[in-house]
């Protein structure tokens, strides 16, 4: 299990160093959240799911790949089985989102300057815990005082709690499952 998680960690790390060398360029925009859009991993319209949604837009397509939440994001720059030709990652700010139910079509924030909310008591638009995004680190530390958690920037959330089950995520932070800071 150890080895696996340092094989985990190296690859999150040469994905992200490949991002920052790419980070001098331009990023390419967001694209608008349409109805149209499904989820990478669960085939479902995200307009279907609550919470916060996610969009990498890869260099080796023209349209971005979507995610129910933003938590997918994170998992799909993690697995060693996606593309790693990544330009960009936005996620919902959910500082800025109408409702958790509505998280908005345009509110896009990029992931790397984002803070999260981990370990809350709100679960994303597939049941699962929730990497919560905000632009603004006052509202993500209002956020997570009213619904627990911590907040943490895209380089601190933990692989283990991107890619645990619900049960894992929450043993793994005994304190975010709770519901204390």
């Amino acid at each position: 299990m150890r080895a696996w998680m340092i094989g985990v960690m190296l690859s999150l790390s040469f994905a992200l160093a490949g991002y920052r060398e790419k980070a001098s360029e331009a990023l390419p925009p967001p694209q608008h959240l349409t109805a149209d859009a499904t989820g990478h991993y669960c085939g479902m319209a995200l307009a279907e799911h609550p919470g916060p949604k996610g969009q990498i837009i890869l260099a080796s397509r023209r349209d971005p790949v979507w995610f129910s939440s933003a938590r997918d994001a994170f998992a799909f720059t993690i697995l060693a089985e996606e593309s790693k030709d990544v330009r960009a990652i936005y996620v919902s700010d959910m500082g800025k989102a109408p409702n958790w139910d509505k998280p908005g079509e345009d509110n896009w924030l990029d992931a790397h300057q984002a803070f999260f909310v981990v370990g809350s008591r709100k679960q994303s638009g597939m049941g699962a815990s929730e990497t919560v995004p905000f632009s603004d680190r006052a509202a993500a530390d209002k956020f997570a005082e009213s619904n627990g958690g911590r907040v943490l920037s895209f380089s601190e959330v933990p692989p283990d709690y991107v890619l645990a089950s619900d049960a894992g995520a929450e043993a793994t932070h005994p304190s975010e499952a709770s519901g204390s800071p």
